[in-house]
């Protein structure tokens, strides 16, 4: 019931919206097309009260990112994952289910086991001694390689190496690459690795993977609702170094992860957003209008493989107080430009 009565009051929520007009939302322009369609998938805390892949199909996904998290403190070189007082869906049980679902319904899969540092971010990770390295590596290289091991064991389409460690691929580089060998000798099929979008020139090992992949959160405009014009223009610099990027790197470019929330602002500093949305009012065109703006500049670059939007709960399951001013397109006007996209 509690699922039933938040997807209706998105339906119902209303913003003010005059501020642009309205044929923004559907100006698909591009002509290009989309080959990875993703959706990034919450796992959820409990099991799927019923099979969420429908909901995929509505959107005109292909494609689905599981999310099998783990856990460092960022005072200890340590790290949890498959615990019981994890969410379900984060757990080996919820992965296979996950993974079960999907093959079912023909939708490919891209195994994207992730950190989380409470209070802190993998970015940040680091440690002053040897030692504090070696011990996290060791936990690290065991959670990445059974993980590795279920996409070989269920033929996954594509595998992600690790997520926004902007520190530790440049200090420890060597080890990386190390894992990368581990991965290739388990799992046959592609790899990549989700760089944030300040570092992806930086990271060390990409001849080694099949993908270039960022977290495609870069700030554009800070205006309240821009149109998608001006978020297209925007985009325009970030273009030009990202093909100069592919010319040297020669490897295809994937967003490991994009999306806006459905705020005013949302198109710029997203980071700082998430800890101010119970104070920025909800906008369901300035979500769209940016979202809108993304595909249609990067489906006309052919370097550009598609990417997984950040993100989607199946059954509208985890975080339900907020939903309404979170990433998911669900019950938002971004839900057509995302089907009208990725048909």
């Amino acid at each position: 019931m509690r699922i039933v009565i938040i997807l209706i009051s998105f339906l119902s929520i209303t913003c003010n919206q005059s501020e642009v007009s309205s044929i923004d939302l559907f100006d698909d322009s591009s002509k290009g097309s989309i080959e990875i369609d993703g959706l990034s998938f919450v796992a959820p805390p409990n099991p799927f009260p019923s099979n969420p892949m429908a909901e995929v199909k509505a959107i005109n996904a292909d494609w689905i990112a599981l999310i099998p998290y783990a856990y460092t403190p960022k005072d200890k070189p340590i790290l949890y994952y498959n615990i019981e007082r994890q969410w379900w869906g984060e757990k080996v049980i919820g992965i296979l289910e996950s993974i079960r679902l999907a093959k079912e319904a023909k939708i490919k899969i891209l195994l994207k086991p992730q950190v989380y540092v409470p209070g802190g971010w993998t970015g940040s990770l680091d440690y002053s001694k040897d030692k504090d390295w070696e011990k996290w590596e060791m936990d690290y290289t065991k959670y990445i390689l059974e993980f590795a091991q279920i996409a070989e064991e269920h033929k996954l389409e594509m595998f992600c190496i690790g997520t926004e460690f902007k520190i530790s691929v440049q200090k420890r580089p060597e080890f990386w690459k190390n894992l990368i060998d581990k991965i290739r000798s388990i799992y046959d099929g592609k790899l990549v690795y989700a760089a944030n979008w300040d570092c992806y020139q930086k990271i060390p090992f990409w001849k080694e993977l099949d993908y270039v992949g960022i977290d495609a959160y870069f700030p554009l405009l800070k205006d309240k609702i821009p149109s998608v014009k001006a978020l297209e223009k925007s985009w325009d610099p970030i273009v030009e170094e990202m093909n100069a990027f592919y010319k040297r790197i020669e490897i295809p470019i994937l967003f490991t992860e994009f999306g806006y929330m459905s705020l005013e602002g949302c198109a710029y500093n997203t980071w700082e957003l998430e800890g101010n949305r119970n104070q920025t009012p909800m906008n369901e065109l300035a979500q769209a209008n940016a979202l809108n703006a993304l595909l249609n500049t990067f489906k006309e670059q052919e370097w550009w493989r598609g990417g997984f939007l950040w993100k989607w709960f199946p059954n509208m399951q985890g975080h339900e107080g907020y939903l309404h001013k979170d990433y998911t397109p669900q019950g938002k006007k971004a839900f057509d430009i995302i089907k009208n996209h990725y048909n």
